[in-house]
């Protein structure tokens, strides 16, 4: 996936924010972790590659009084280009000014600018997550958390359990499944929540797409920097394309049909991005999920160039069909008419509109948590990859309740990485059929 855009300028100026769909808990001042209606907010950001980069100008936007005060990442050469992407995005708008003893770098940099904090970015490798996740609740800390929230299931038990600690203790955690956040999609489950569509019996979702960037192997670099610095394409860190892109399509499945799928069945591999440099991860997927009520999602995601690209949704409910693509979403009776179209196209960013309703909720004494559908969707898009990767049907609680763990604790720049390459530079690839989860 192409890195976010910075310019967001345009975006700040057009349509208001939507306020439907959110789900946000009044209580009283005095309950809250962070008193901080009035107080400037401090913010950090942990992970500063494009994600992340972009999460800052959208949180600096998002309120008049917030302040950039800690910068944290594996590498400081990425701590550093971020920064000065931020300066210059947002140049004559607001002064960024982050004291270089606050750029961190290394493995526990984390929890350095997190400390400095009263509201978090985790944008890291989604490995990494469910720890800074843990540590960022545990300190009373408000979040906002990239998808996917894990790659292995003993991650998602970890933020399911931090997810609760922060429902007690009243803290706004947002997760960057920003179609939640977009007039588009949100006018859609407006029509499902009215009965309009009857009920979803099927579907089609996708992230069919070319592949995304490659970092080569440099001289010197220790196989955990490699790794680190090449992690899209090794399951630890990045899951693999199902789980780290595809999140979003199935998302939008459970969010729409209102329940998790109970088992899924499927096939993949690797036909065209099968390189020393690609790591791991297959470069498709089909999927078949199958949900409680009976409704069945048929799921594909694919990386490899010229082919057809396609990134939308649709799903076939009793008394219409909804679809999605590019800027149009739509609901069409049984007949070909078009029965509700929204154009979203001059809408302010659905990114940027997730960081306005975050610090709009801690200003307001209200609380927004993400955290449950965004570790059930990851979850899902695990799923899918155990399905793929066996050959096997999985159910939910398999899932769910799998002992399967593929990041290591205490990591160090001396550590050896979960996987290895063979004499050949070639890493293990799962094999349909031979391929075990526990």
């Amino acid at each position: 996936m192409k890195e976010e855009k910075l310019n967001r300028r345009s975006f700040v100026k057009n349509t208001t924010i939507s306020t439907g769909a959110l789900l946000t808990v009044p209580f009283s001042l005095e309950a809250m972790a962070n008193n901080t209606i009035d107080k400037k907010l401090k913010l950090a950001v942990v992970g500063c590659g494009g994600r992340g980069t972009g999460a800052v100008v959208q949180a600096l936007r998002a309120d008049k009084d917030v302040e950039l005060v800690a910068m944290a990442d594996a590498f400081l050469d990425r701590v550093e280009n971020s920064l000065k992407s931020i300066k210059d995005e947002l140049d004559g708008e607001i002064k960024i000014s982050v004291k270089e003893k606050n750029r961190f770098h290394g493995f526990d940099g984390y929890k350095k600018a997190i400390d400095l904090a009263d509201v978090v970015i985790l944008a890291t490798p989604p490995g990494f997550r469910p720890l800074h996740f843990e540590y960022a609740i545990e300190n009373d800390k408000h979040v906002f958390m990239e998808k996917p929230v894990a790659t292995d299931p003993k991650g998602i038990r970890r933020v399911l359990k931090s997810g609760k600690l922060a429902e007690q203790k009243k803290l706004n955690v947002v997760v960057g499944l920003q179609r939640r956040y977009q007039n588009s999609y949100l006018s859609l489950f407006d029509k499902v929540k009215k009965g309009d569509v009857g009920k979803i019996v099927s579907g089609q979702v996708y992230w069919n797409g070319a592949g995304v960037w490659v970092r080569k192997r440099e001289p010197g670099q220790s196989e955990i920097e490699y790794q680190m610095r090449n992690w899209y394409y090794f399951n630890w860190l990045c899951g693999d394309h199902i789980v780290e892109q595809h999140v979003h399509n199935l998302d939008v499945a459970n969010w729409f049909i209102g329940e998790y799928p109970k088992s899924a069945s499927g096939m993949g591999g690797r036909e065209v991005r099968n390189g020393i440099d690609h790591g791991q991860i297959f470069d498709h997927h089909y999927v078949e999920f199958n949900y409680p009520s009976g409704a069945v999602i048929s799921s594909q995601c694919r990386h490899q160039p010229g082919t057809y690209r396609k990134v939308s949704e649709t799903f076939q409910g009793t008394k219409a069909v909804i679809s999605t693509n590019k800027n149009i979403a739509q609901v069409m009776d049984y007949n070909g008419n078009s029965v509700f179209k929204y154009n979203s196209k001059g809408d302010k960013s659905p990114y940027q509109i997730e960081h306005d309703k975050l610090f709009a909720s801690i200003r307001g004494g209200e609380v927004i948590n993400n955290t449950e559908y965004g570790a059930k969707s990851t979850l899902t898009s695990i799923m899918g990859r155990m399905a793929t990767y066996t050959g096997k049907e999985i159910t939910w609680e398999q899932a769910m309740n799998s002992t399967d763990f593929l990041v290591p604790e205490n990591l160090d720049w001396n550590s050896a990485p979960p996987v290895s390459p063979d004499q050949n530079g070639r890493y293990p690839i799962p094999v349909p059929g031979r391929y075990k989860i526990n």
